[in-house]
């Protein structure tokens, strides 16, 4: 069987972001075998690209650069392994500069490849367009699908090219775990605190929510995220007058994702978990600080509405954030149901 290499790094967000390309390469090479070359992130809480498309069938496997300090025998090794795959062909989905991509260009051609798809070797694919009315970027998503353009077309606004493909096992874990509610529907939250230039800060939320709680008595709150985020959230379900659950830490990403789907709404920071919930069709309300350029990792669709200071995150006003969900929410809030598995 042919192989086809992929490379991509990055953890959760990166991984989604890049998720359309992975469905058109799958399409591109139906009958190959479709391994990721990518990294496994830096910190242990954050999720590598295994636990988010593992399941999905649009992959075969990944291999994972040795972690850093690289020595050249993990180089090496690195290499024998990828020419064990018999992969002549390599389909570079990444977000990088001209030298970085140059020397991984030699080390792939140095492992056997000698085609490669969707290099920014030029200016114009490494280099974010910017709306020269607005000054916003384009959409990460938007940039790599230009660079994959060889591949053919790639709709970023059909639903079908952001399916997670979520399995059975994976959406039943997620109802196991929303048991506690009773069907109540509810609000997504990843409060986050991780990286400062990300965080809306513990006084923002704890007043967002309680500002929920008065307003409307018949949702629920549920909290999702990593592990080390959980004593936040637990705080911060303490303060809230409504009923919540705190998932963060308990699910895989993937089963994350399939519980989101169930929200009315997902409110976050700039987070993998804000990735996933626009991947399951749900509307969001983002929180952006001056960590990213306005749009460039802004989820696609309409259906959400992004909030980004470019001085501090932590100066968007709770009042503001609260007047957006409020207006999004349904009068009548009911359970919303997967449309499909």
């Amino acid at each position: 069987m042919d192989t086809v290499l992929i490379f991509r790094i990055g953890s959760l967000g990166d991984t989604i972001v890049a998720l359309p390309c992975f469905h058109r390469i799958a399409q591109a090479f139906p009958d190959s075998r479709r391994l990721v070359v990518s990294d496994l992130p830096a910190s242990r809480k954050a999720a590598p690209v295994e636990s988010v498309l593992g399941e999905s069938g649009l992959i075969d496997g990944v291999i994972y650069f040795p972690p850093p300090p690289r020595r050249l025998r993990d180089l090496l090794a690195l290499r024998a392994q990828i020419r064990a795959t018999g992969a002549k062909k390599l389909v570079y989905v990444a977000d990088r500069g001209l030298g970085a991509t140059l020397r991984d260009l030699v080390f792939f051609y140095g492992c056997g490849i000698r085609r490669v798809i969707g290099a920014p070797l030029s200016r114009g694919l490494r280099k974010l367009r910017v709306d020269p009315a607005t000054g916003d970027t384009e959409r990460e998503a938007e940039r790599l699908v230009r660079c994959l353009a060889p591949l053919g077309p790639i709709d970023l606004d059909d639903p079908a090219a952001w399916d997670l493909r979520l399995q059975p096992a994976e959406i039943r874990a997620a109802d196991m775990a929303l048991a506690a509610l009773r069907g109540q529907p509810f609000i997504a939250l990843s409060t986050g605190g991780r990286q400062r230039g990300k965080d809306w800060g513990e006084r923002n939320w704890s007043a967002l929510l309680q500002m929920l709680g008065a307003r409307r008595p018949d949702l629920a709150f549920v909290f999702v995220g990593s592990a080390d985020e959980l004593e936040r959230a637990a705080m911060l379900s303490a303060r809230c007058n409504l009923p919540s659950l705190n998932l963060c830490g308990r699910l895989a990403p993937r089963e994350s994702a399939a519980a989101i789907s169930r929200a009315m709404l997902f409110v976050g920071h700039d987070s993998g978990p804000l990735h996933l919930a626009a991947a399951v069709g749900v509307p969001c309300v983002g929180l952006f600080g001056p960590f990213n350029m306005p749009k460039w990792w802004h989820p696609m669709g309409a259906q959400h509405h992004i909030i980004h200071n470019m001085r501090d995150v932590a100066e968007i006003a709770t009042q503001d954030v609260f007047a957006v969900i409020d207006a999004k929410l349904p009068a009548n809030a009911e359970r919303r149901e997967r449309t499909s598995a």
